[in-house]
């Protein structure tokens, strides 16, 4: 059983960033791809980048390439994406999740997952 925490959520203005957090209760944490996916109200949720185990590669959306960056620290068992040039369109709750396929991109691959934190943009 993994546990996930997310923290680093809140209000920010368009163009600000934001820096999401996610520790894993895992003594496996170096050989899980990680992922961070996101869900707006009314929405499917969605895939929004993931950084596979060892290696480092990762993978984003579209939408999302080019601002946010996805990084992760074995120490320390963390997971962060930060987020820069924030737009309204990414106001949703983003979860983290672990995958044992390299770079997956569908939540089906995942199999646990945190509780979410609350990113909110303001126009």
């Amino acid at each position: 059983q993994v546990q996930l925490v997310e923290s680093g959520g809140g209000l920010v203005d368009s163009g600000g960033s934001l820096r999401l957090s996610c520790v894993a209760s895992t003594r496996t944490f170096s050989t899980y791809t990680m992922g961070w996916f996101r869900q707006a109200p009314g929405k499917e949720r969605e895939f929004v980048a993931c950084v596979s185990s060892r290696v480092g590669s990762t993978s984003y959306a579209d939408s999302v390439k080019g601002r946010f960056t996805i990084s992760r620290d074995y120490a320390k068992n963390t997971v962060y994406l930060q987020m820069n040039s924030l737009k309204p369109e990414d106001t949703a709750v983003y979860y983290c999740a672990t995958s044992s396929v390299m770079l997956g991109r569908s939540m089906s691959q995942y199999n646990y997952w945190g509780q979410g934190t609350q990113v909110t943009v303001s126009s």
